[in-house]
């Protein structure tokens, strides 16, 4: 006869549809990349607050988070974020990290990865190529607010950093052409 139990109870189609249509807003709430950063064993503050742009591979779980513009933030050290911040998780860890400076005596050092050995530690490392800092994961519990800088001012930037227009050898190359090299 084909008659659904849908049509014969039409509030519990009616249920169904409004159940179906609630799970994508809980999914999208667990879909942060704090959730991300916390579901592999890290520190939500690692990245500033408020990030809502952001991307993550389900099978590679590289990432890619996109800021409105570069900004700082003050731990123990002072922090610089890029507009663009990337990297690969893992539990415990950020590997292939680019996006993130961290100054220490006046100076920039891109940070490479950050890892947590042991959370009983309490003590979280991060990679700036030359040597490992370490600092307390207390630090990095709750998100900071990032102060906006001028992606041009080199007063703000790292030292690795470059403006647009330093990243490019501008030579003539004829009377009237110009060759850009990067």
């Amino acid at each position: 006869m084909g008659i659904s139990i849908f049509s014969l109870f039409p509030t519990l189609s009616l249920s169904f549809l409004l159940l179906s249509l609630d799970f994508p807003i809980t999914q999208s709430s667990l879909s942060s990349i704090y959730y991300h950063l916390e579901s592999n064993g890290l520190p939500k503050g690692l990245l500033p607050k408020g990030i809502t742009d952001f991307s993550i591979d389900p099978d590679t779980h590289h990432f890619q988070v996109n800021l409105t513009q570069p900004c700082n933030a003050k731990f123990e050290n002072q922090f610089h974020y890029d507009f663009n911040i990337s990297g690969v998780l893992s539990f415990g860890k950020i590997a292939n990290l680019s996006g993130v400076s961290q100054q220490d005596l006046f100076l920039w050092f891109p940070v490479i990865s950050i890892r947590v050995d042991d959370p009983s530690s309490g003590l979280i490392d991060f990679d700036v190529g030359v040597v490992d800092k370490q600092f307390s994961l207390s630090l990095f519990e709750i998100p900071r607010d990032c102060t906006a800088v001028d992606p041009y001012d080199s007063h703000f930037q790292p030292e690795n950093s470059q403006k647009p227009s330093e990243s490019l050898d501008i030579g003539i190359v004829e009377e009237h052409m110009l060759r850009a090299v990067s």
